[in-house]
């Protein structure tokens, strides 16, 4: 893929994470909730924030992975990315700062890289994982018209044991309009 793209939504501008992001990565990245329900280490240190910042770039040079910093006025609000970009699909992954919850800034964010994925990337399918239990980022999936495909048992590494995860499918095809599941 090479070279980062930039995207911007009304509110938001995403782009890759650079170095000077690490210090706000790092604060953000102490929050309980960001520990438990994503895959970042835990506990998450300074060391931890640099050597994301470094990955980050060699993801978009190998066109592995696009993560982009959820920008707004304030700063940096949260992260996006598509992960595990291989053989037309990947999955979309998020989190956002406590101080940005509540104001609609993953839907935003996620529309524009969902339109990315599914337009220049021309991706066919993406996948949404999340510990069971995760009712926001689940809330969000279901607004951007993820499918709910099922629950695999064990199926996602934590932060000790493996836990159950939750998996939605969105394909290129599908309308993206809001979904109910029964979880």
């Amino acid at each position: 893929m090479g070279e980062p793209v930039v995207l911007h939504t009304t509110r938001l501008t995403l782009s890759r994470p650079v170095a000077s992001d690490a210090d706000a990565i790092f604060e953000v990245c102490q929050d309980p909730e960001i520990q438990r329900y994503t895959t970042v280490p835990s506990p998450y240190t300074r060391e931890d924030a640099e050597t994301f910042v470094g990955l980050v770039s060699e993801w978009w040079d190998s066109g592995s992975e696009c993560v982009w910093a959820i920008r707004d006025v304030e700063g940096l609000a949260g992260m996006i990315g598509l992960h595990a970009i291989k053989n037309g699909a990947a999955e979309l992954g998020y989190w956002l700062a406590p101080a940005a919850r509540g104001r609609g800034y993953v839907d935003e964010a996620a529309r524009t890289v969902v339109d990315f994925a599914f337009g220049p990337l021309r991706l066919e399918r993406l996948e949404w994982h999340a510990v069971v239990g995760n009712a926001a980022s689940a809330r969000v999936a279901q607004r951007l018209g993820f499918r709910f495909e099922g629950v695999r048992r064990k199926g996602l590494a934590g932060h000790g044991p493996r836990v159950d995860g939750w998996i939605a499918g969105l394909l290129s095809t599908d309308p993206r309009t809001p979904q109910s599941w029964a979880l």
